[in-house]
Formats: structure tokens, sequence, C-alpha cells
């Protein structure tokens, strides 16, 4: 982009600003911004202008070589010397702390990577920027047995990502406090960053059963596991710009075909805090379960292929203590509710 542009919507909000080490001038247009509650979040839900009555604030500013990038990933390009505008249809405030983390992971790219590949991850980038902003609003986890520390206690000497697919491959350098006082030395530490995810079993209290997924999974095949179909509760990651909640109830759409009408939090957990970086949300969904609801279900866009199997929450439990499942998320999830069940079917009204 060459003069100077109008930056409009959330690229003329001081958060963005920032991001790109833009100042401008002030100015404003007439008019109304509409269906720009994405803009940010994907690549063309940008707002529109409308003509008539009100005013929209803007900032004139001459383009760098970060707002430049930014726009080239986004798809953005100037309108009448406008920039910010597209023809986004997602009606409500736009999601500004998010749309500012995703600018960030953005230009944190390596330069020599093509923007049609930053392009291409935009929906995993914001599901990892996304998990980050709920991760620094996290309650303390410990209790009283671990003490509380301050940012100093870690100090970031450096980082890279030398693979970013649908999973990125973070290679961090840094030093953090020890419990004998002073600092480590510089470390090395390789991080599978894959954002959060939510993971929700169906349980049906009147029939009190359950509904299972089945599904191929790699990771077991490359361990030469005989059974690389697991068992497994329904799971999925969040998505951009929604709750954990409408998350767990979108995939059991999905995946199961089910509508959930009331969720349980369960156990909240990093599976593997050492090397991945996922958190995960799990929930029991209560649902209707019939005889015959099983299916095959799964996402073709996604490849997919996703068969339901009901059984007892006793077989369940009874599956967990013998040993027979081999998915962490699904044998914790069966655990809680083996010993929350009652409670929850009084807390129903089910008595």
């Amino acid at each position: 982009m060459k003069g100077s542009v109008l930056l409009t919507g959330i690229l003329a909000r001081p958060e963005m600003m920032d991001v790109f080490g833009l100042t401008g001038t002030p100015e404003t247009l007439p008019g109304i911004l509409t269906g720009g509650a994405r803009a940010g979040i994907d690549r063309n839900n940008w707002p529109k202008l409308a003509p008539g009555q009100g005013s929209v604030a803007a900032m004139r500013v001459v383009p760098n070589a970060a707002l430049n990038r930014y726009a080239a990933v986004m798809g953005l390009a100037p309108q009448d010397g406008i920039l910010g505008l597209g023809s986004g249809t997602a009606e409500g405030e736009p999601q500004v702390p998010l749309a500012v983390a995703i600018a960030r992971h953005v230009l944190a790219a390596p330069t020599d990577r093509p923007v049609e590949d930053i392009a291409a991850r935009l929906p995993m980038i914001g599901v990892i920027a996304a998990s980050e902003l709920r991760g620094a609003a996290s309650p303390l986890s410990g209790g009283s047995l671990v003490s509380l520390r301050s940012p100093g206690d870690v100090e970031d000497v450096a980082r890279d990502e030398p693979h970013a697919g649908f999973f990125s491959l973070q290679v961090c350098q840094l030093r953090h406090s020890t419990h004998a006082g002073g600092m480590t030395p510089v470390l090395r530490r390789e991080v599978l960053v894959s954002g959060d995810a939510v993971v929700l079993l169906p349980w049906d209290p009147v029939r009190d059963r359950v509904l299972l997924i089945e599904q191929f999974r790699v990771a077991p095949w490359l361990r030469h596991d005989p059974q690389p179909w697991l068992l497994e509760a329904v799971a999925g990651r969040v998505d951009a710009g929604e709750t954990v909640e409408d998350a767990a109830r979108r995939e059991a759409r999905e995946e199961a075909n089910l509508t959930v009408t009331r969720l349980f939090p369960a156990i909240h957990h990093y599976p593997s805090p050492g090397a991945l970086g996922e958190y995960l949300y799990q929930f029991v969904g209560i649902t209707d379960l019939p005889d015959g609801v099983e299916g095959i279900h799964g996402l073709e866009s996604e490849a997919e292929d996703i068969r339901g199997h009901l059984t007892t929450r006793a077989e369940l439990t009874r599956m967990a203590m013998a040993g027979q499942l081999t998915s962490g998320p699904l044998t914790m999830i069966a655990l809680w509710l083996e010993l929350r069940h009652q409670a929850i079917r009084t807390e129903l009204g089910f008595g």
C-alpha cells in the first residue's frame, strides 16, 4: 500500500495500532459499520460501511511493513482509501482481545513464511490465540500447596516455530527460578501447541446409559498398537470466538448427531503438560439416548469416520476399572461420572 490510508473498525483501535507499531491522526467517516463481529478472526468477515446517520471512528496512517503483511494475510485491500472493510455478515460486537492476539501471532510468524501458508492456518491460529487468552484468565491451580509465582520467575530467552501445520511446534529457550533459589541455565524445551479442546460424555440419566464413539487414531497406529480404533468421548477443538460450552454442544451434533440439554463440568486439565500445549475442558452432557441412536457420523470435510456405541454407565465404569479404555480423557470422565451420577440425578429432579 502506498500513501496514507484510513483504518477503521478494530484496525483503528489503540490495541491494534500498537500491534502494528503505528501512530495516526483521528478522523471520522459517515455511516455505521455492520457485520463485523468476526473481524480479525476470520479472513472474510470484515464489516461493511453502511451509509446513513452516525459516524465511524477512523485513523489515518502511513502503512508500514507490519500492516502490509497483516493485510496480505487477511486478504484486505483499501476500498476508496479505507482499510478494514469487507462483506462480513456476523452481527454483534467484534472480539477485540482475540483479534489483537491473532494479529500478534500473524506478525510473529517467520518473515520467510509465505503469506498463503499463514492465511491457510488462520483458523488454527485463532484456536491457539483464544486458548492463550483463556489460559491467562485461568484460576490458580495447586491450592495452598503451590505458591504464586511472578512473571519474572520465567525468562523467555528465545522462541522458534520450525513447523506450523494443523499443530505448531514451538521451540523455547528459557530459564526459570528453582525451588532452592536462583535460576536454571538456559533450557531448550519443545512443545506441540494444539490449543484448547472439549471432551463430552453424553449421558441419558433416565436410561442410565452413555454414548461412546469409535474412530481411528494415528498415534496408537504409529506406536504399533494392534487396536488403533479407540473408544472415546465426543471431543474437538474450541474454535476461535466460541465458548467452551458452545464447542461441546457443537461437537455433540457433529460427531454423534445429539442435542445436549445441559452440561455438567467435570475435570478440566492438561493431559501432558511436559510436552503438549493443550488444555481439555471436560463435560458430562445430558441428552436423550434411545435405541438406534448410535449411527455413523462426523464431518465429511474433515474425513471423520465416527461410529457410535451405546452402553450402560455401569458397564463403562467396569471397562474403565478393568483397563479396557485406552483413552485417558474418557477414563477420567467415566470415573468422575461414577462418583457424581447420583448428585447429578438429584439436581435434575430424578431422585
